[in-house]
């Protein structure tokens, strides 16, 4: 393995352990305060803290001769790119946030992990072939679903249902920014969509709940650490990574989130999962890993 490889494997890893925790940190906040409250606040701390790496990325660029000022065409892309993931991850970033009132963090970042083998069924729609090997990890996370979930018959919690439909949100927000990757600039679409979802989120905040400073104050360590750690410098870091790291060892590393969701509940908040959530986390997690291995190709005579 080349330095530089290695370089980006620790860093995707840091980006996981800084995911998984911010699972806690969502559940510590819904104490203090709402779902609206928290991912708006968050978002816009997020956008904001994206700004200086943008600034700094092209100062770079300026430097090495590489930056191309965009124009009114290529803005008007990235906003439409910006406004469209930040409606959908406001959609997935509140379903989960609401989930985690009803459930653990473990569990929370083990289902929302889900949408590795959700995107691939996506594609479908979009008539892309789905491998025998995809239905068999999607059977497989159904059954780790099942055991990790329905302790009580044959039925979701609420927390459990809205954190499944978070990570199908999340499904289709991966697939939509995997559209716009290639025509945008990376962070400054994320900063966009963050600011994006900040703003309907506050807006939806004031509507339904009742933000307290008080609360805001008691839930700041929390807010910070989603919002400065896990939207600005994670995401950072998930970028600078992949350019030493091959596409599917990024995913791999990256999909450890779930398992550090579980290790900092644990920790942090004391939430030990039974024998029976535990096979069903290793169960999802197996199914995870599968689908990010790379296909065999077949060697023509």
């Amino acid at each position: 393995m080349k330095n530089g490889e290695m370089k980006g494997n620790i860093l995707l890893v840091i980006t996981a352990v800084i995911w998984g925790a911010a699972f806690v940190a969502q559940s510590v906040s819904m104490d203090h305060i709402g779902a609206f409250t928290f991912q708006g606040v968050r978002s816009l701390i997020g956008s904001a803290v994206l700004v200086p790496v943008i600034l700094a990325l092209t100062s770079v660029k300026k430097k090495k001769g590489e930056y191309v000022k965009p124009g009114k065409k290529e803005k008007a892309q990235l906003w439409k790119a910006g406004i469209i993931c930040g409606i959908i991850l406001t959609v997935a970033a509140n379903l989960q946030q609401a989930g985690i009132q009803y459930t653990t963090a473990g569990k929370a970042g083990f289902i929302t992990a889900l949408y590795i083998v959700v995107v691939p069924v996506l594609g479908l729609f979009m008539k892309k072939k789905v491998s025998l090997r995809i239905w068999m990890c999607v059977i497989m996370a159904m059954v780790g679903l099942y055991l990790l979930s329905m302790t009580d018959g044959f039925r979701l919690s609420l927390g459990d249902t809205l954190v499944l439909l978070c990570a199908i949100a999340f499904s289709f927000h991966i697939v939509v920014v995997d559209h716009y990757a290639s025509i945008v600039d990376g962070v400054k679409l994320s900063c966009i969509q963050f600011l994006v979802c900040g703003v309907i989120s506050s807006i939806l905040m004031f509507i339904f709940e009742e933000p307290q400073i008080d609360g805001l104050m008691k839930a700041a360590v929390p807010i910070l650490y989603a919002g400065v750690l896990s939207c600005g410098v994670a995401y950072t870091l998930q970028i600078v990574g992949q350019k030493y790291t091959r596409p599917t060892v990024a995913s791999l590393l990256m999909s450890l989130e779930s398992v550090f969701a579980v290790l900092a509940g644990m920790i942090i908040l004391r939430e030990i999962p039974t024998a029976r959530e535990a096979i069903g986390c290793i169960v999802m997690f197996a199914a995870i890993i599968i689908t990010q291995l790379p296909e065999k190709t077949k060697i023509k005579n």
